[in-house]
C-alpha cells in the first residue's frame, strides 16, 4: 500500500509537468491550428536563460521570472520572423519549420552553453514529505510544481472562455478572412498565442529540469510526453491537457514501478497509438469547435 501510495502521488508531480508542455501545445494549436514540435526547444532555451541569472544572482526566483519573460519574448520572435511567413502555405510547412526550429534551438545551445550536464536548484526541497510515519513520495517541490501548473492552466482556460483576447485567439484560427474582416489584427493576434506558448514552456522547463539535467536535448523526451498529454486529453481542451498529463503521469509511475524504468517512454507512445486508435480527438475535446 506504501508502494503504491508513493507512485500514485509521484505520478501526479511528473504528471504536472508533461501537463504544461500540453498546455503550451493546446494555446497555440488553439489559436493557430499549428502543432509546435520546437516547443522543447524553446523550454530547453529559456531554462539555460535562468540556470545563467540564477548563477550570477544566486538568486532562484530572478531565473524564474526573467525564463518566463525570456519565453515569452522568444515565442513572439520566432512566430515573427519564422513562422509567420509560412502561414496559409499549407499545414505541413508549418509542421517542417517548427522541427526545423528545434533543430536550430539545440545547436545554438550547444555552441554557447556547451554539451555537458547541468545541475538545476529546485524550487523548494526535494526531500520527500511525510504524514506521521507515512512517506507520501511527493516534495514541497512537487507541490510548487503542481500549484504553479493548476494556477496556468485555470488562467488560459479563463482566457479562452471569457476574454476577447481568447475569443480573437479562437477566431484567427477557425476564419482568419473573416477575423481579419471584422478589424482583428491577425498579426498581433498570432504573436501573442506564440509568445503565451513560450511563456507556458519556459514554466514547464523551470520545473522539470531540476528532477533532470540540463542539456541542449533535454527536454526531448518530456516534449514527446507532454504531446502525448496533449492529445489524450484533446488538443482543443486546457482542462484535457491538465487530465491528460495527470492519467499519463500516474500510468507511467505505475508501470514503471511495478513492470521496470527502463522502458517509460516506449510505454507513453504506446498510450499515445492507444488513445488514437480508440478516440483520435482525444478524450476531452470539444468535436463542435472542430467544425466551426
Amino acid at each position: 500500500m506504501q508502494e503504491f501510495l508513493e507512485f500514485t502521488l509521484g505520478g501526479i508531480a511528473v504528471g504536472m509537468i508533461y501537463a504544461a508542455i500540453a498546455l503550451s501545445l493546446v494555446l497555440i494549436w488553439r489559436g493557430t491550428r499549428v502543432l509546435n514540435y520546437s516547443q522543447g526547444g524553446m523550454a530547453m532555451f529559456t531554462t539555460y536563460v535562468a540556470w545563467v541569472v540564477i548563477r550570477d544572482t544566486g538568486s532562484y526566483w530572478a531565473g524564474f521570472a526573467v525564463a518566463l519573460a525570456a519565453g515569452l519574448v522568444l515565442g513572439a520572435l520566432l512566430e515573427v520572423t519564422v513562422v509567420r511567413p509560412t502561414m496559409g502555405k499549407g499545414p505541413l510547412n508549418s509542421v517542417i519549420v517548427t522541427i526545423g526550429l528545434l533543430i536550430l534551438l539545440e545547436g545554438v545551445a550547444g555552441i554557447i552553453y556547451g554539451g555537458q550536464y547541468r545541475s538545476f536548484p529546485p524550487s523548494f526541497s526535494i526531500k520527500g514529505l511525510k504524514v506521521g510515519s507515512v512517506a507520501l513520495g511527493i516534495s514541497a517541490s512537487d507541490l510548487f510544481t503542481a500549484a504553479a501548473v493548476l494556477a496556468a492552466a485555470l488562467a488560459l482556460f479563463l482566457v479562452f472562455e471569457y476574454t476577447s483576447v481568447g475569443l480573437r485567439l479562437r477566431a484567427t484560427a477557425f476564419a482568419p478572412g473573416v477575423t481579419r474582416l471584422l478589424g482583428v489584427r491577425i498579426g498581433r493576434v498570432l504573436t501573442l498565442g506564440w509568445a503565451l506558448a513560450g511563456l507556458f514552456g519556459a514554466l514547464a522547463g523551470v520545473l522539470v529540469t531540476p528532477s533532470t539535467f540540463l542539456y541542449p536535448n533535454s527536454m526531448d523526451s518530456i516534449f514527446v510526453l507532454g504531446f502525448t498529454a496533449a492529445v489524450i486529453g484533446g488538443l482543443d481542451s486546457p482542462v484535457g491537457g491538465v487530465i491528460g498529463g495527470v492519467l499519463l503521469g500516474v500510468v507511467l509511475s505505475y508501470a514503471g514501478g511495478y513492470l521496470g524504468s527502463n522502458l517509460v517512454l516506449v510505454y507513453g507512445l504506446a498510450a499515445l497509438a492507444l488513445v488514437l486508435m480508440i478516440r483520435p480527438s482525444g478524450l476531452f475535446s470539444s468535436t463542435a469547435s472542430r467544425r466551426v
